[in-house]
């Protein structure tokens, strides 16, 4: 488990040095990272992994750390505006998916009652699909007994 106190105690040193020397902070603590690898860092999203490209690509530049920060302060904010879409369009797909499924489980009710209705009307079951088809392979298959020679008709 973690020490908690240890933790408190570098965000409070950390809370008060400049830009510049929290960056000097971060590439040490990117250097621990690879010399000694330990449990992966938790993954970021796609926007904030982009944000970080960015600084990255800034200090690299050697832009100044003032400079930086702003872009950086600019760039949270609109990260968060997008991650805020991207709630809010997986909540509508959401709704979308729960309203159709409602409306097949009430198309799929409406259905089986107005079938339960004219097996009703008809006053007993449903014939069998099985019992249905047997009587229309009978019907399209010739009589095997041969006609009356009279023409069929009783005398």
């Amino acid at each position: 488990m973690a020490n908690e106190f240890l933790r408190d105690r570098i965000i409070r040193k950390l809370g008060s040095l400049p830009d510049e020397r929290l960056y000097q902070v971060l590439d040490f603590v990117e250097f621990l990272e690879t010399k000694y690898p330990g449990e992966p860092t938790p993954n970021s999203n796609l926007f904030q992994r982009f944000a970080e490209g960015v600084e990255d690509r800034l200090r690299q530049g050697k832009v100044s750390a003032t400079t930086i920060a702003e872009t950086m302060n600019l760039m949270h904010k609109a990260i968060g505006v997008l991650n805020d879409v991207t709630t809010t369009g997986k909540s509508v797909a959401s709704d979308i998916v729960d309203v159709a499924s409602r409306a097949g489980a009430a198309a799929t009710s409406a259905a089986a009652s107005a079938a339960e209705r004219v097996v009703s009307q008809q006053g007993g079951s449903a014939p069998s699909a099985q019992s249905s088809s047997a009587g229309a392979d009978a019907a399209a298959q010739p009589s095997t007994t041969p006609p009356a020679a009279d023409g069929g008709q009783p005398t």
